[in-house]
C-alpha cells in the first residue's frame, strides 16, 4: 500500500474505479485492460498496481460499489414508506434496478474468473456488499408484508436473486441479436427493466396480496 492518508488512498481507488466505470460503457470486460483504464486516471498506469493487483479486483470493486448504492435506494424504500401494497412494492424495486443497469450489466458477467482473481480481503468485501443487499431486501419484506415467515422472505431472496442474473440480457438486447432472433424464427418480447423486475416480484408476492374489503 502506497504512502499517504487514508483519505487520498480512498480517492484514488474511487478514481480508479471510476475510470474501469466508464469504459465499461462502451467497451466490454475483456476489451478493458489496465493500461486503458491507467489512461483514464491522473497517475501513473504502474501506481494502479498499489491499489489493484488484478483487472479482476478493479471490477470486483465496482461491483461491489453498485450493491452497496443498491443498498443505500432499498433502504430508502423501507424508511420513507410505513405501508406498501404488492403492486406498490414491486414498482419501487423496479425502479431501483431501473437505475441500476450497471449492477445488472456486471451480474451477467462470469463472476468465478473476477473472484478468483481478487484477494480475499478484496473478495470480502465483496460478499459483504451483496449480504448487505440480501439483508436490505430481508427488511423491506419484513416490514411491508409481515405476514411473511423466515422461510418465506428466503424463498423470495433465492427466487429473485438468480434471477436478477438474467435480466441485463433479457432486457439489453443488440441489433444483431435481434437479427438472429429474426433468422432463427424465434418469438422474442422487448421488455424493459422495469417491467420484467415488477412482473417477477408481483408473481413471487401473489399470495401476500391485501383481500379487498367485503362492501355489505
Amino acid at each position: 500500500m502506497p504512502k499517504g492518508s487514508e483519505e487520498r488512498t480512498n480517492a484514488r481507488k474511487e478514481e480508479i474505479i471510476d475510470a474501469c466505470a466508464g469504459l465499461y460503457e462502451t467497451m466490454n470486460f475483456k476489451e478493458i485492460t489496465i493500461r486503458e483504464i491507467g489512461k483514464q486516471t491522473s497517475f501513473t498506469r504502474t501506481s494502479i498496481y498499489n491499489y489493484f493487483q488484478t483487472k479482476e479486483e478493479i471490477f470486483l470493486a465496482l461491483f461491489q460499489r453498485e450493491y452497496e448504492r443498491w443498498v443505500r435506494d432499498l433502504d430508502d424504500i423501507r424508511l420513507r414508506h410505513e405501508q406498501m401494497s404488492v403492486e406498490g412494492f414491486a414498482d419501487a424495486l423496479a425502479h431501483t434496478l431501473e437505475k441500476r443497469e450497471r449492477l445488472l450489466k456486471l451480474l451477467a458477467m462470469n463472476h468465478y474468473d473476477m473472484e478468483a482473481n481478487s484477494r480475499m480481503e478484496n473478495l470480502v468485501a465483496f460478499k459483504t456488499a451483496y449480504g448487505n443487499s440480501l439483508s436490505a431486501l430481508s427488511r423491506c419484506l419484513e416490514k411491508f408484508f409481515p405476514q411473511m415467515q423466515e422461510k418465506d422472505i428466503e424463498g423470495f431472496l433465492y427466487a429473485f436473486f438468480p434471477f436478477l442474473f438474467g435480466v441485463y440480457p433479457y432486457t439489453s438486447v443488440t441489433e444483431k441479436q435481434t437479427e438472429a432472433m429474426d433468422r432463427a424464427g424465434v418469438r422474442y418480447v422487448c421488455y424493459s427493466v422495469r417491467e420484467i423486475v415488477c412482473s417477477m416480484t408481483k408473481k413471487l408476492l401473489e399470495r401476500y396480496r391485501q383481500s379487498a374489503p367485503v362492501v355489505l
